[in-house]
């Protein structure tokens, strides 16, 4: 059992807020959405209730800390944007993908999803909103920045990180939320997306030629 002692001195604190949300995410794999009621998540953490309410107001806003949670371990990378090259574009880009494949494919970022697909009514719009769509305007800055100095060529940045995010992305999620655990190499798969987004965005073409 995780027990995290959120009673104890200190309490509300981000790192014992985020300890809780790993929790939830730890019940989530572990039980499924059903089991996940806010005594269940005290009971688990040794905290009461009355903290929960504290902090995320009801079970729909655990549920969306926790989806923010799990989204914020996806990053863009640290680049200067002062001196961005073509090296330190494929360096943050390499990054984001790979970071992105390894949550997306891990059994905690499976169960959410599996979560919103089940409850798309109330939970799909909380995951999209803090998951898919918080996470492009999170490298859509980077692929602004990497045009301004004339390393690629788009005219929408949002069509620019689709195609990134499908050449990122193919069928790893949808295999997963189907139940195949079949290895993936992060790396090697996020050198070749960016192989294939730069030979189609690369400053060389034209963004009529990457559309």
């Amino acid at each position: 059992m995780n027990e995290i002692g959120l009673d104890s001195a200190g309490e509300g604190t981000a790192g014992r807020r985020e300890a809780v949300l790993d929790v939830v995410l730890a019940l989530l794999v572990e039980k499924g959405a059903a089991a996940l009621t806010m005594t269940a998540v005290a009971r688990r953490a040794s905290c009461s209730k009355e903290t929960l309410y504290k902090w995320f107001g009801d079970r729909e806003g655990l549920l969306t800390e926790t989806v923010r949670w799990q989204a914020s371990k996806v990053r863009a990378g640290a680049y200067d944007r002062q001196h961005l090259d073509a090296g330190a574009l494929r360096e943050s880009l390499e990054g984001f993908a790979a970071n992105w494949l390894t949550v997306i494919s891990s059994e905690t970022s499976v169960a959410l999803n599996r979560i919103a697909i089940g409850q798309a009514e109330t939970l799909g719009g909380i995951v999209l909103a803090n998951g898919r769509f918080a996470i492009g305007e999170r490298l859509k800055p980077l692929l602004l920045d990497a045009r301004a100095a004339g390393l690629v060529a788009f005219d929408d940045a949002e069509e620019a990180f689709r195609t990134f995010f499908g050449l990122a992305g193919r069928d790893v999620q949808i295999r997963r939320l189907l139940g195949d655990r079949f290895a993936i190499d992060a790396a090697a798969d996020a050198r070749r997306a960016v192989d294939q987004f730069l030979a189609l965005y690369g400053a060389t073409k034209t963004p009529a030629m990457a559309g």
